[in-house]
């Protein structure tokens, strides 16, 4: 077990409010910090750590101050969620080189991920999700990896640690892939080859317009995810000014809502949010964007709480169809109005009200069928 704190730089509560203090209702008050202290995280639901390290996008600042600006703005917002517990351990220290920040950042995940904590990474560039997944190697788990991001970064020609860490992630030996979505890319922001390679590996990859045509259709996506990662460059400029990728993508609330859909997940157990860079953002929108998409994470961590466990069979409503010629089973949670559909292996995956229809229809699942190719 490492001592955290020797990876870590402590947060200056009173710096991030100018000194203004805060009610009994905001977030601070209610949030365990590492003011110098490591905070006990044993009860802890949700614990943030920041990462300022930027130097994957070729941004060589000696300082990012990233995460503490998000946490200014996230620590303003009300606390509404007494069920969940939260947890700040500060900054982790940038390393001599990005490899140092790496190997820092998936040490410190990893111990947090062997305490069973749901941990949130603030800040950093979109390559961290490689660090991000390294603490899954030294934990030996394998994963089902999203990444939100207007951008598929599989761009081998490109020097930039950010524009090419999905080719490591998805090929690198050994692979704990064991499956990769991605969500919100922009068809002319990718090349057509990259998706067909994509499609080959069987992952799955949802275009921009199709996630704001059917949002809910990516609840079960989330679901099935433990690793997160989120660009903010999949957020359209007008509602996240640091965003210099495109005038177009997701609005604020998508981002909100998909947030929301992670936090109701009980397999997510990281969640980074990358991309951010104060000076590209105005008026701080930006960083007040991935505040509330924090606040609609911690709401469905909350919700989460609420659903029944599989076995609980008077919490779910049972429907048996045949699609095919094939006889399955689907269930529905009374709490919370999600979909399950079994596999001819007998294993229940997350699905969707329209998965349902359908089988009821006699037609294949889209999402039954994949998920059977990849078997």
């Amino acid at each position: 077990m490492y001592d955290l704190q020797d990876f870590l730089l402590p947060i200056n509560i009173h710096s991030l409010n100018d000194d203004k203090g805060y009610n009994d209702g905001q977030i601070a008050k209610h949030i365990l910090i590492n003011e110098g202290e490591m905070p006990d995280l044993e009860t802890a639901d949700i614990v943030l750590v920041g990462v300022g390290e930027s130097r994957g996008s070729g941004v060589f600042d000696a300082y990012n101050d990233a995460p503490d600006i998000i946490r200014k703005q996230l620590f303003q917002l009300h606390y509404w969620h007494t069920d969940i517990i939260l947890a700040d351990i500060g900054n982790i220290k940038t390393g001599a080189t990005l490899q140092d920040s790496f190997a820092a950042i998936s040490t410190v995940l990893s111990e947090l991920l062997r305490l069973n904590k749901t941990v949130v990474l603030l800040g950093g560039s979109h390559d961290i999700t490689l660090a991000q997944y390294f603490a899954y190697g030294k934990v030996n788990k394998v994963v089902e990896a999203t990444c939100i991001d207007a951008n598929i970064d599989l761009r081998g020609e490109s020097a930039l640690r950010s524009e090419n860490f999905l080719l490591e992630m998805l090929t690198g030996e050994p692979n704990l892939v064991k499956h990769y979505n991605h969500i919100g890319f922009q068809s002319y922001l990718v090349h057509p080859r990259m998706l067909e390679t994509m499609d080959k590996l069987h992952f799955d990859c949802f275009r921009v317009g199709k996630v704001k045509e059917s949002i809910e259709e990516m609840e079960p996506v989330l679901r099935n995810t433990h690793l997160l990662s989120f660009d903010i460059n999949a957020i359209k400029n007008s509602d996240a000014p640091a965003n210099e990728c495109s005038p177009n993508g997701l609005t604020g609330e998508e981002a909100c809502m998909l947030t929301r859909y992670a936090g109701m997940s009980t397999n997510i157990s990281s969640f980074g949010i990358y991309g951010y860079q104060p000076r590209s953002d105005v008026h701080d929108l930006t960083a007040k964007q991935i505040a509330q998409m924090l606040w609609y994470f911690i709401d469905g961590k909350s919700r989460s709480k609420q659903e029944a466990s599989m076995e609980d069979s008077a919490n779910f409503n049972e429907y048996h169809t045949v699609f095919a010629e094939v006889d399955t089973r689907f269930l529905q949670s009374r709490k919370t109005g999600r979909w399950w559909m079994q596999l001819p292996d007998k294993k229940m995956i997350a699905c969707s009200y329209n998965d349902y229809l359908s089988a009821s229809r006699n037609e294949i699942p889209e999402r039954w069928l994949r998920t059977q190719e990849r078997n």
